[in-house]
């Protein structure tokens, strides 16, 4: 966590607290038209340098081609073997800079996995934790906030990826009234301020729980390597192109789309549970162990909880599944369509 969240929730101390899981909200009865979150579990990353769109394009499975300072791609980083090391979210701030939006506790071994690959190019690599911080923002009241804040923002990003970038900041549109703003702590210090008094703050958890309906992947530790790009569904969410040309892992991730099948999709799920179960926790259905693995769970209510699951597409729409200790999985829908062709055999 930034040392700018650290000082803004210890002078705050009326606002929630910090947990394990991240952060807890205090219960409020405020305005539910502007809602605000600290990504605090998250980080930037930049790559700067006249080398910083070839690098890259060399590297993340999104084409770096169709990025521009109106669109926002998720992209991942992927082992020799198509397996995802990282996932970002990729902003262009300008020609020959760009900002990775990343998972804290991955950040650094990410980092030094692109820098593996730069020695070469004329382009670096820098973690910029410690000058900027991030926050979700929700509701209808978002656009009307923003726009008094920053006068330029004048073409409003209303579409899934659509952004817009001013010089220390970048905002993107997720879903419908849902946005993800990163920039300095001197440009979001004013926004701030007037979300103490005008926004409610929300959870980690109830930030965390809009991704997982939206259907949106991330990676931790556990599930570092775990997953080759198509079973987290991200070839769904722009986030994987097969006209780009080489990158890391390219092969792999080309040949299960055209030559391969699919038999391990991302579900959207529900179970009724006393405790959030982990990414990475493996699934079993009544006689076969590992049919699955969660890749993130969040809670809806006590004792309830929704989880996006890579698993056996035969088993997750057919039987039951069951985490490891024994509750027992509700298959819910994704908001978009997968193409049923990947889950074809090509023999």
């Amino acid at each position: 966590m930034s040392h700018f969240w650290t000082d803004f929730l210890a002078q705050n101390p009326s606002l929630g607290s910090l947990s394990a899981q991240g952060w807890i909200a205090a219960p409020t009865l405020t305005h539910t038209e502007l809602c605000w979150t600290p990504l605090l579990s998250q980080q930037l990353i930049q790559v700067v340098g006249s080398d910083a769109q070839k690098f890259l394009q060399g590297q993340l499975t999104c084409d770096l081609r169709q990025l521009d300072q109106n669109l926002s791609l998720l992209g991942a980083h992927c082992n020799i073997k198509g397996h995802m090391a990282s996932l970002f979210r990729v902003f262009k701030l300008e020609e020959g800079r760009y900002w990775l939006r990343t998972q804290s506790e991955m950040a650094a071994d990410a980092q030094a996995r692109l820098a593996k690959y730069i020695i070469f190019s004329k382009a670096k690599l820098e973690d910029l934790s410690p000058e900027t911080c991030g926050m979700g923002l929700s509701g209808p009241g978002v656009k009307a906030l923003l726009q008094t804040h920053f006068p330029t923002l004048n073409d409003w990003p209303s579409q899934a990826h659509a952004s817009r970038h001013g010089e220390n900041w970048a905002l993107t549109c997720l879903e419908t009234e849902r946005y993800e703003l990163w920039g300095s702590f001197n440009s979001l210090q004013p926004l701030l301020t007037t979300l103490l008094t005008e926004g409610q703050m929300l959870s980690s958890n109830d930030w965390l729980l809009a991704d997982i309906r939206a259907g949106i992947p991330d990676l931790r530790p556990a599930t570092c390597e775990a997953f080759i790009p198509q079973m987290t569904n991200l070839q769904a969410l722009e986030g994987v192109s097969f006209q780009k040309g080489c990158y890391t892992g390219q092969e792999i991730v080309t040949r299960l789309q055209h030559r391969g099948q699919l038999k391990r999709p991302m579900f959207h799920m529900a179970v009724s549970c006393k405790r959030t179960p982990e990414a990475g926790e493996l699934l079993r259905a009544a006689e076969k162990d590992n049919v699955g693995q969660v890749v993130l769970a969040a809670q809806t209510q006590p004792e309830e909880v929704e989880l996006l699951v890579v698993a056996l597409k035969e088993r997750a729409e057919q039987e039951d599944l069951y985490l490891s200790s024994g509750e027992k999985l509700r298959l819910l829908s994704l908001p978009y369509e997968l193409d049923p062709k990947l889950f074809e055999s090509k023999r």
